[in-house]
């Protein structure tokens, strides 16, 4: 597979001369994917295993806080049900993975404040790492998965400290101010200095283009379920943002480009033991996004409402009490059980549709090999259509 091969950067090649990140003889490379169901792990689990995905044939386990759902059981995976917040759980269910050689780290939760944000986290990190580390003797490397975040701060940050100017590189300071994404990062260091030859990598995705209807970050379910209800009450597709953002250039993260990115990094060792940004390559505007959204949903009548004037209309407020139309939706269209707060994450798409100019450098990434990309507006269509194909929204 040519996700990203492309040759190398002189000086980092000289950097690694020699290095050799391949499986032992008789060795087969065993992914753990911790957060197998989110927007990044489901695409982990549909690419490692492929017979053509570089490091591979992979074996691999995925872990997730519920039971498996229907639409991840066809990826080859050994599905470990586990939560990983719990040490004894943890220590219950993953203490037997002996013949794990490479941790894929996407898992997060969500917590009231940043600080609680930075325990929990961490605290789930350090469960993961302590436990399977010491019993994996073949363990190379881990990667663990953060975000824009890192150079913009949490949100409950916004408008209170002076976020980084963009385009944010990978090596711009911490800012002062409490962020889940360096307490993660500080254990990953920790832990890999405790055995030898172990090696890091941290993927810094922006906004992501995928499917999961578990994720807590899946800006396009989110956009879809706010589609299918407009087109159901046949009421115009507002565009729920602001006007700057509709307007400016956006950058998004395709979820399958972000696997990719990982298993590069897994397994080449020019990526060791570096931070990567990671996006499509390419810039898009939600006005020209917002016309694909209503022509996949069959709305005639879109866009921004220009007589809100600076106004925002916020999708918190419009789908207060809509649970009963998401219940006649799905019932009519025979779609998968689910409710609308387990696949509506309003606040979020709020935060989303309002930012302006995040855009992060892909230089780095290039330099060290990895010179893989999406066509933005494509990598949305398909994700769309995907919800569709898993009948989550008609």
């Amino acid at each position: 597979m040519s996700w990203w091969w492309a040759g190398d950067v002189a000086d980092v090649r000289k950097k690694y001369q020699g290095a050799d990140t391949s499986a032992p003889q008789g060795q087969r490379n065993v992914g753990l994917v911790i957060g197998v169901t989110g927007i990044v792990g489901n695409s982990l689990a549909e690419i490692l295993p492929r017979p053509d995905t570089p490091g591979g044939p992979w074996k691999v386990y995925g872990v997730a806080r519920r039971p498996r759902p229907n639409w991840n059981a066809d990826h080859p995976v050994d599905y470990i049900q586990c939560d990983i917040s719990d040490p004894e759980d943890t220590k219950a269910k993953l203490s037997k993975l002996t013949d794990v050689t490479h941790i894929f780290y996407v898992s997060w939760a969500s917590k009231a404040t940043e600080v609680e944000n930075c325990e929990a986290n961490g605290a789930m990190l350090r469960n993961v790492l302590g436990v399977v580390i010491p019993v994996a003797p073949n363990i190379r490397h881990v990667s663990l998965q953060t975000g824009t975040k890192h150079y913009l701060g949490p949100f409950e940050s916004f408008g209170k400290i002076k976020a980084h100017d963009p385009p944010f590189t990978e090596d711009l300071p911490r800012l002062d101010f409490p962020n889940f994404y360096y307490t993660q990062e500080d254990i990953l260091f920790d832990e890999a200095k405790k055995k030898e030859g172990l090696s890091w990598s941290v993927h810094r995705p922006n906004n992501i283009f995928g499917f999961s209807p578990y994720s807590l970050m899946n800006v396009i379910g989110t956009l879809c379920v706010y589609a299918a209800i407009c087109k159901h009450e046949k009421k115009p597709l507002k565009f729920p943002g602001s006007k700057a953002a509709w307007n400016c250039y956006s950058v998004a993260s395709d979820a399958d480009l972000i696997a990719e990115q990982h298993i590069w990094a897994a397994v080449d060792p020019y990526a060791k033991n570096e931070a990567f940004n990671v996006n499509n390559g390419d810039v898009f505007k939600w006005k020209h996004v917002w016309k694909v959204l209503a022509e996949q949903f069959g709305i005639e009548e879109y866009g921004l409402d220009e007589e809100e004037g600076e106004r925002r209309l916020s999708l918190v407020e419009m789908m207060k009490g809509k649970g009963g139309v998401w219940e006649e939706i799905v019932k009519k269209n025979k779609l998968q059980p689910t409710k609308l707060e387990e696949v509506g994450v309003w606040w979020f798409a709020d935060i989303v549709l309002c930012a302006e100019s995040a855009l992060d450098s892909m230089n780095k990434s290039k330099e060290h090999g990895f010179l893989g990309f999406r066509n933005s507006q494509k990598s949305f269509t398909s994700w769309v259509q995907k919800m569709k194909a898993y009948k989550i929204v008609p």
